[in-house]
């Protein structure tokens, strides 16, 4: 169905200040888009924008610019469906790659949208508290070192590499290691601290420098109950016009970007895609920054990826590259599952 004026105006109006970062007027827009309305019609058109939210003046300019509400009638009404070409055969390629590791698949898939979108993107993991150790495997690397791997029953994979005494045997250390599976298969994440507190007499029985052993699965194990952020991009942030000339700005925007209980509280939904225009929602995020998450699935549990950046963002470009690659995402697991079958 064809725009009536007043949404192709608002249309044209949000995808200029996104592409430019600059204020728009009635006859920017004939010029940019060769429209054939009057100034004057125009004129009369932003102003029902204007008196509708839609819109907004600048302090510094007489163009308008649009509002939250703006950016989320844009979304839900104006936008396309359609992915860039270059983004989709990316994401593509990476995802048509059956060997690698849900880790890789989804670091590689962030930096690309990061990378094509100019925004930073944010990882959120499921959550620890509902995972279970699964296993525990010793790999010898070295007649002194070697890597732990650790596998939950949602399928997350962490690992340790640690250096060891010479003299320490490494059978040692897989005795260590079967005993620690048969005790520690089945226990919950969040546990696991205080049942290694525990088993740390017994370990010595195996191994006579089991402070090195203790140590590796400690970290390890903190690392697995603490709330799992990934980020990529985070440079882009500099590039946008919004953060690259104040400095308290970013600085404030990458301390909450870097702290995963705040990332969590700002994303924590159960809804698919949430879309959170500045603190247009009443909450504490930043004023001027937009986070677009969607959940994805990792595995056998669901994860969170957003981007996030100025609320001047390419919201058909992201929410387009978010739902692709969570469908995408969907099909990789579902095939990879029928393999293992």
């Amino acid at each position: 169905m064809p725009l009536s004026r007043q949404d192709y105006i608002l249309k044209c109006i949000v995808e200029y200040f996104i592409k430019t970062a600059t204020p728009v007027g009635s006859e920017t827009l004939i010029k940019a888009y060769n429209l054939d309305y009057s100034s004057a019609t125009i004129r009369n058109d932003m102003k029902l924008l204007e008196s509708q939210g839609l819109i907004e003046k600048t302090h510094t300019s007489s163009g308008r610019i649009p509002s939250s509400k703006g950016y989320h009638y844009y979304i839900e009404n104006l936008k396309t469906t359609s992915l860039d070409d270059e983004l989709k055969d990316s994401l593509t390629r990476i995802l048509s790659e059956k060997a690698k590791s849900v880790e890789d698949v989804i670091k590689e898939s962030c930096e690309t949208i990061s990378h094509m979108t100019n925004l930073a993107s944010v990882v959120l993991g499921p959550n620890a508290d509902e995972e279970c150790l699964l296993s525990v495997q010793i790999i010898p690397l070295s007649s002194s070192s070697a890597t732990a791997v650790f596998v939950t029953d949602k399928g997350y994979v962490e690992n340790k590499t640690f250096v060891f005494d010479a003299k320490t045997d490494i059978n040692d250390i897989q005795k260590c290691v079967e005993m620690l599976n048969t005790r520690l298969k089945g226990t919950k994440i969040s546990e696991l601290i205080d049942k290694m507190e525990a088993m740390r007499p017994l370990i010595a029985q195996y191994v006579k420098s089991n402070d090195m052993i203790y140590r590796a699965f400690v970290e390890t194990f903190v690392k697995f109950a603490s709330e799992r952020v990934s980020l990529f991009g985070t440079e882009n942030l500099l590039n946008q016009p919004e953060f690259s000339d104040d400095a308290e700005k970013i600085k404030k925007m990458i301390q909450f970007i870097e702290s995963p209980k705040k990332m969590h509280e700002a994303l924590n939904t159960n809804e698919e895609m949430l879309i959170k225009i500045g603190n247009d929602d009443g909450s504490d995020t930043l004023e001027d920054v937009t986070f677009i998450s969607r959940k994805i699935p990792m595995g056998k549990n669901k994860g969170t990826i957003a981007l996030l950046g100025p609320t001047r963002m390419d919201y058909e470009l992201v929410v387009n590259a978010l739902d692709y690659l969570a469908e995408e995402l969907s099909k990789f697991f579902d095939d990879r599952k029928d393999e293992e079958e």
